[in-house]
């Protein structure tokens, strides 16, 4: 379960959620490794950004592209450090966590949500340390 540690949230709400809300069972649907689960939250023509690389569009393309993220990881844990709404965009920072073998990949990072009136994530964009990240997954892939 996705673990917040603090978190301020406007009185904007879509159906019986929140931005905020969405965000976090989006989240919490990756942590399972349920891409099914998390794609059925998003946009059809959702635009996933993880900065610095280029933007993937649509539902199926950020669906493959969470299913490469995920293949490796044993366990996978996001840490909200702090959640944020305003309107129908949710800031957070994170902590991605994902099990490798027998150590983890921890990715500190600040996301960036859009929700759309009909409850789905219609951005996602998250900022991090690309070569942190590569560097972590060469360490843990070795062989």
């Amino acid at each position: 379960m996705a673990t917040i540690c603090s978190g301020v949230r406007a009185a904007s709400t879509v159906g019986s959620m929140s931005p905020s809300e969405i965000v976090t069972a989006f989240i919490e649907a990756i942590e399972r490794k349920d891409v099914a689960a998390a794609a059925a939250m998003a946009s059809p023509s959702i635009s996933y950004e993880n900065m610095p690389m280029q933007p993937i569009i649509g539902r199926d393309s950020m669906a493959a592209t969470l299913e490469m993220f995920l293949g490796n990881a044993n366990e996978v844990d996001w840490v909200i450090v702090r959640q944020h709404e305003v309107g129908n965009v949710v800031f957070n920072e994170r902590i991605d966590r994902f099990q490798i073998g027998d150590g983890w990949l921890e990715l500190p990072l600040a996301g960036v949500f859009e929700v759309d009136a009909d409850g789905l994530i219609s951005l996602w964009r998250d900022y991090f340390d690309l070569a942190s990240y590569q560097r972590q997954l060469a360490e843990l892939t070795e062989s």
